[in-house]
């Protein structure tokens, strides 16, 4: 199950998030959308850093029937991230909710040896999104 907690007007591809978190997990995800302003306040509480990002995700402490953990979506660097790569916002929220949940899932681009990039270019196969995280993520 996903919570959402939109911030903004986005409409939200629910059923796809559904379908897509549900290939990977059956815990209960939150979901924020925000603004950039709002995403840069919290990048710079949580993680000391003043700027804004496209996702940020918080795992939740692991115990019987806690929820995963959170993801935090800009809809604006969506808006700007569909316009850059050429595909649909929903393709793009799609991407970030991806790489959200993964970072949620204990997956980490930064440290780990290609697992996580692996992991999102079968999910975005599978759902049959753009390949653009996976091309901008690389090297």
């Amino acid at each position: 199950m996903i919570d959402i907690d939109n911030k903004t007007s986005f409409e939200v591809d629910e059923p796809l998030l559904k379908n897509i978190a549900q290939t990977l997990t059956d815990k209960e995800i939150e979901l924020i959308i925000t603004s950039n302003s709002e995403i840069q306040k919290i990048n710079k509480e949580h993680r000391n850093i003043d700027k804004d990002t496209d996702v940020l995700s918080f795992p939740y402490e692991e115990m019987p029937y806690a929820p995963l953990g959170s993801i935090v979506i800009s809809q604006d660097m969506v808006i700007e991230k569909a316009k850059e790569f050429s595909h649909t916002q929903n393709d793009e929220f799609a991407l970030l909710f991806i790489h959200g949940l993964l970072h949620l899932l204990g997956y980490d681009h930064e440290v780990d040896d290609g697992e996580m990039r692996l992991k999102e270019e079968q999910i975005i196969n599978q759902f049959k999104l753009p390949k653009s995280l996976i091309i901008r993520t690389q090297g």
